[in-house]
């Protein structure tokens, strides 16, 4: 086999076989956990935000303090699941 075609192949430990396979799954495990935490979160944020009739002139002066408070959160709720 030439060395062009050798080095396209894709390593070993990339494949989805084995305990290689297991460990980058494991890896994809985090992140997406914590993507659906801060989706959920937020977007009840967002619901609780839009319907509570606040009649601000700016409405960043909500949803700024909600945006961190869904972060805060988020990392707090991942933390507990995770471990």
């Amino acid at each position: 086999m030439s060395t062009l075609v050798q080095s396209l192949m894709l390593p070993q430990q990339l494949s989805w076989t084995g305990t290689a396979g297991t460990a980058h799954l494991n890896k994809m495990v985090g992140p997406l956990r914590r993507a659906s935490i801060y989706g959920v979160v937020s977007y009840a944020g967002l619901v609780l935000i839009n319907n509570s009739e606040l009649n601000l002139p700016n409405m960043w002066i909500a949803y700024l303090p909600m945006f961190i408070g869904v972060y805060v959160l988020t990392q707090w709720v991942d933390k507990k699941i995770g471990s």
